[in-house]
């Protein structure tokens, strides 16, 4: 005779109760009784079932796979779906994908008019496509991705979903001038960094095309000392120095380093191209080698004499002297008596009825000299000194 639900409820309740000095551990998941009755079995089955909500991460178990859909075991009342547009999202993602693989997803949709959890496998994908860039930057493998469009700094690139990013510097001689022909086009670049948290991807198609004069100057650099001298040539003008080419001992191996814009000149210098433009010849002297990159630290000022080692013997106190106003602050105004020194006149010793401007010629006296410092106290020289001035 079948078992009723009273009955079974009866054999439950007339189990005998333990004294209460006695502690039975709790019952563990395997030591859980099978459902004795089709009500227990569904009351079971509704309690091990997820309800989700669009945005849940879940994760799955691939159970089939065919052209158009995905179908993923992830604990809900029916199987997850990838379907549609979402499975040309992943595609190349999918392609790697064989049933019994455990796969992170994204629900879009809860449940379909079918009862259906469908499912993104965008995070997924992306997270297998950074983590493939990660090991070609370790690698050195060469990838090809295709130009998209051209901005002021070089290429912007798209590849297997991602948007990376090509400098002008990382392009070989034959599309250095002629990166705009290249949107639309395929091209093999090597990755040189990646960042996922900041979405950096940068290539350099530099490193396929000249592989062998990138090896031939990584060679040539590690034979480079410092405090060596070059005759270089000035290659580009920036606002924060100069970029200048040298040849080294090596026959037809050039290296590029920058000369940056406190080491122009004694001068003080506020525009670079004031002093130098492309294609000047200039002697620079090596500060640094940057074996990360490949680059020089290199010195113009350095191959002069610094007009400060001498400043004493040429500017004694009391010593007339004439120069030009090259700047007016709130506390003086600027004088520059030659290339690389420059006198204060403090606001103190200029008279109330005189003022002075940019480019005014003055005569003046030193009053006094820092070398360290490289500072120099300047006084003006007038026909009729006021009462109390010096």
């Amino acid at each position: 005779m079948p078992k009723t639900k009273k009955t079974a409820t009866a054999k439950k309740t007339s189990k005998k109760v333990l004294p209460s000095a006695v502690e039975l551990p709790k019952p563990t998941k395997k030591t859980l009784k099978e459902p004795e009755t089709m009500e227990e079995l569904l009351s079971q089955a509704a309690s091990n079932m997820r309800g989700f909500k669009v945005g849940d991460p879940v994760e799955g178990i691939l159970t089939e796979k065919t052209k158009k859909t995905l179908y993923l075991d992830i604990g809900g009342k029916t199987e997850g779906m990838v379907i549609d547009r979402e499975m040309k999202a992943a595609r190349d993602f999918i392609k790697g994908l064989e049933v019994g693989d455990k796969v992170r997803a994204i629900v879009t949709q809860p449940e379909n008019d079918k009862g259906q959890t469908l499912l993104s496998l965008k995070h997924a994908a992306s997270d297998s496509i950074w983590g493939e860039f990660d090991e070609k930057l370790k690698t050195g493998e060469v990838v090809t991705v295709r130009g998209k469009e051209v901005n002021r700094g070089g290429l912007i690139v798209d590849v297997r979903g991602l948007q990376g990013f090509i400098p002008s510097s990382c392009f070989g001689a034959v599309w250095a001038n002629k990166i705009n022909l290249l949107m639309g086009r395929d091209l093999q670049v090597k990755t040189i960094e990646v960042d996922r948290e900041k979405n950096r991807l940068i290539f350099s198609e530099r490193e396929v095309s000249e592989a062998g004069i990138l090896k031939a100057q990584e060679e040539a650099l590690k034979k480079v000392k410092i405090g060596e001298i070059f005759d270089g040539v000035v290659t580009g003008v920036m606002t924060f120095g100069l970029f200048v080419k040298i040849e080294t001992k090596e026959k037809d191996v050039f290296l590029e380093g920058l000369v940056h814009i406190s080491e122009i000149s004694w001068e003080k210098v506020d525009e670079p191209g004031q002093f130098f433009k492309e294609n000047d010849k200039v002697k620079v002297k090596v500060l640094a080698v940057d074996e990360k990159s490949g680059k020089l630290n290199l010195s113009i000022k350095q191959l002069m004499t610094d007009p400060w080692q001498t400043i004493e013997e040429k500017y004694k106190p009391e010593t007339k002297v004439s120069g030009k106003v090259v700047k007016l602050a709130p506390f003086g105004a600027f004088v520059n008596l030659e290339p690389g020194i420059e006198g204060l006149i403090h606001i103190s010793k200029i008279p109330v009825e005189q003022s002075l401007d940019i480019g005014d010629s003055v005569n003046c006296y030193v009053e006094s000299v820092d070398r360290e410092h490289r500072r120099m106290s300047l006084g003006l020289v007038i026909t009729e000194k006021p009462v109390g001035y010096k």
